[in-house]
């Protein structure tokens, strides 16, 4: 087997996720367009796993549904129980023939983590021909998160959980993000041994790593120099947080094609939109679902446009528009609404209340009511 593809990478989302507040699973919360649990797998695909593996367990009537739709290949294990991350990954052992190779473990609710960040833990898990390797970061505000313990040559000797720390112990800043590389056959063994005497009973996937140290192995440790690149979304406060970051990245894509972006901190794109070269999006923008902007495009301000479609060269200002088509050329706005179905001919010319309008071609209706200012 090639060392650099894994033979599983199983990401965990089984929680209740009882801070969100809401009856929607925690992994199903959209953000920019899509679930979290939608980022997570795309961050798994591209470590080239031999199998992907979703755990669940809360509400896993809807995680499956939706897994079904948009990543129908992964592999669905239930885990029936809250017995803890380890009991989770059992579970998959116990399911699931991985005795060999590589297996990563991540989270369903940790969007933000990118493909790149596996592939780099994987080629040093490889590389140090290690039995576990932990990805680790330092945060300003460790809270929440497990403690990297270390001896005094600097190697991982365990990772104490916040709620079993000392004083001592939870003022170290460095934390496990609870992303792994382990090799199946010594994680198999492990985690058929993992103990429950901690504050919640439960059997900790991070209990492996002193596993593995008291019997001789290695565990080795990548560092990611960004904290925000590895949180986890517990409550909608960290959920607003991940938007910032994967919208941020997705401004910051765009405008290295050659599209302007007026002012990023008022502009919300969803990661499905297409946007042409020499576009321009003007601020209080929002771009939803799958809106495609062509070549020469301008958009806003103050514009909210969903599964719609702008032509070359067009204008649309201070408008919103939902599964509409404006064609190259023609100027919407300011204060039009394009319901369902519209369609703006090339050239033509539609605004709201007390502006010009001039509809040669054009099919459907706009309107001026419920348009936004911003």
């Amino acid at each position: 087997m090639d060392v650099s593809r894994p033979a599983a990478v199983i990401i965990l989302a089984a929680g209740a996720g009882t801070r969100m507040g809401s009856d929607v699973p925690k992994v199903l919360h959209r953000i920019c367009g899509r679930s979290m649990l939608d980022y997570v797998v795309a961050a798994a695909r591209e470590v080239d796993p031999e199998e992907l593996i979703v755990v669940v367990g809360h509400r896993r009537d809807e995680v499956v549904s939706h897994l079904s739709e948009h990543a129908p290949d992964a592999r669905v294990v239930v885990q029936h129980r809250r017995g803890g991350t380890g009991h989770a990954v059992r579970t998959v052992i116990e399911d699931v023939n991985l005795n060999r190779g590589t297996v990563v473990v991540t989270y369903g609710d940790a969007p933000v983590l990118q493909g790149r960040t596996l592939t780099a833990l994987v080629r040093e898990h490889a590389a140090q021909q290690a039995a576990a390797t932990a990805l680790t970061t330092v945060m300003d505000d460790p809270t929440g998160y497990g403690r990297i313990l270390r001896d005094a040559d600097g190697g991982i000797m365990e990772v104490v959980e916040e709620i079993d720390a000392t004083p001592g112990q939870r003022a170290i800043r460095e934390v496990n993000s609870g992303v792994y590389a382990f090799e199946a056959g010594l994680l198999a063994d492990s985690v058929k041994r993992l103990p429950t005497d901690n504050a919640k009973g439960e059997e900790y996937l991070t209990d492996v790593v002193a596993i593995l140290r008291s019997e001789g192995h290695h565990v080795a440790s990548v560092f990611e120099e960004e904290a925000a690149e590895v949180f986890g979304v517990n409550d909608r406060s960290e959920l607003a947080h991940a938007r910032r970051v994967l919208n941020a990245r997705l401004l910051e894509r765009w405008m290295n094609a050659g599209v302007t972006i007026v002012d990023p901190l008022t502009t919300a794109i969803d990661a499905d939109v297409v946007i042409g070269r020499d576009a321009e999006i003007g601020p209080g923008t929002q771009l939803e679902g799958a809106t495609v902007i062509d070549a020469g495009a301008r958009v806003g301000p103050g514009c909210r446009l969903r599964d719609t479609t702008v032509g070359a060269g067009a204008t649309v200002t201070h408008t919103v528009c939902e599964s509409a088509v404006v064609g190259p050329g023609a100027v919407v706005g300011p204060f039009a609404y394009l319901p369902p179905g519209t369609s703006v001919g090339p050239g033509e010319r539609v605004a709201g209340s007390g502006g010009p309008t001039s509809r040669a071609g054009g099919t459907g209706t706009a309107t001026n009511e419920g348009a936004p200012l911003a």
